[in-house]
């Protein structure tokens, strides 16, 4: 059986009102991170949802500047909904 590539979703247009996230560099807290869910990568910069240590976070890859920057860490549910909000174009 054959399995499809799936190349994740792709942003929504940003909308007037969006809110501006802080991005941190990473810093290295836990040896395991689990990506949950990605946006495509076809785009220069990339999205990814992440868990570790119970905590959930979203990545920012910026493959043309070369640099990787995150939210703050925090529950799950809470780093879930802003992962929507920047596949919907709410948050940046």
């Amino acid at each position: 059986m054959s399995v499809p590539e799936y190349h994740g979703p792709h942003l929504g247009p940003l909308l007037p009102d969006r809110v501006e996230l802080a991005w941190y560099k990473p810093v290295r807290r836990t040896p395991v991170v689990r990506v949950v869910a990605h946006t495509c990568d076809c785009q220069a910069i990339t999205y990814e949802l992440c868990a570790a240590a119970g905590h959930g976070f979203v990545r920012r890859t910026d493959r043309e500047q070369g640099t990787v920057h995150e939210t703050a860490w925090t529950l799950t549910a809470v780093a879930r909904r802003t992962f929507e909000m920047i596949l919907d174009g709410q948050a940046v």
